[in-house]
């Protein structure tokens, strides 16, 4: 178990050094958080918020997170919010928390904690003493700067697959008991906007993976054919299978990932396209 050092002055109630099993000793008495804040990039892919450590800072002049110590009442998604407003001066109001990803790198009780949120664009940034650069990173450029040992460590987790978004729009929406049956157009119209309100934006995975969603394509067939067009998101009407639609448009996208439960249709899948079912992008969709 980790141990809180006496020796060190704690300026604040999560404030302080704790002495992990492995023999390193980690900030953060109640353990530490983080926020990994994506923004759609001018191509499609993703930046994210990075800072350069100030000097005076542990692992100093090192790219991570803004983060910091939890304090006891505190849960990991406000600790990582209050301190990028502290740090980099977010605007925390914009964001939207997708995930967290919890690591015990000691093997022990101590954690950290790296919260996922995106925002719709790049927002205003205001370093403080503890920054010496704010910057939005290109994500594949990421670790190419000289990260943080901890960030490092992480990063292969946290990282996300840039994939284009293929929807079933007749599987995804046949999942939710709302009475689509009755109104097919209109529910097709209702997963239309959610979708639309999301992509571009990160979509956790199961296994802890993330993908970020650069672009997103709705296969509409039959009834549901009659909702109207969505800005934001490419909609194509099946002129006969849906199936069909969806495996020759797969075909032609890179990394694509489709969303289904049709498991006939999975397996029809060119190799380069990955498939997850509908409510994992249901459980990252805002509210109908």
């Amino acid at each position: 178990m980790a141990s809180v050092s006496s020796s060190e002055a704690v300026r604040g109630d999560g404030d302080g050094w704790v002495h992990c099993s492995d023999g390193q000793r980690r900030w953060g008495r109640f353990g530490a958080a983080g926020l990994l804040l994506r923004v759609p990039a001018p191509d499609g892919g993703a930046l994210a918020l990075l800072q350069h450590r100030a000097a005076w800072t542990h692992q100093g002049q090192r790219w991570g997170l803004p983060g910091g110590a939890r304090n006891s009442e505190e849960d990991a998604a406000a600790t990582a919010l209050r301190e990028a407003r502290e740090e980099a001066g977010v605007d925390t109001d914009r964001l939207h928390v997708v995930a967290e990803h919890v690591d015990h790198p000691a093997g022990d009780a101590w954690t950290y904690t790296t919260v996922v949120a995106d925002a719709a664009q790049p927002l205003a940034l205001s370093a403080n003493q503890e920054s010496a650069e704010l910057r939005w990173v290109p994500e594949p450029q990421v670790a190419e700067l000289a990260l943080h040992s901890g960030f490092a460590a992480s990063w292969a987790s946290l990282r996300a697959r840039h994939v284009t978004l293929l929807v079933d729009a007749a599987n995804v929406v046949g999942s939710v008991p709302d009475g689509w049956w009755r109104d097919r157009a209109a529910a097709a119209q209702r997963l239309l906007r959610r979708c639309a309100a999301t992509v571009p934006g990160t979509l956790p995975l199961p296994g802890g993976d993330f993908a970020w969603m650069r672009r997103g394509i709705v296969v509409l067939e039959g009834a549901g054919s009659a909702a109207a067009d969505v800005p934001g998101l490419d909609v194509v009407r099946a002129r006969g299978s849906g199936d069909d639609t969806l495996v020759e448009i797969a075909g032609h996208e890179p990394d694509c990932l489709l969303v289904s439960a049709d498991r006939g249709l999975r397996a029809r899948l060119p190799l380069t396209a990955a498939s997850v079912g509908p409510g994992v992008l249901l459980d990252r969709l805002p509210r109908a």
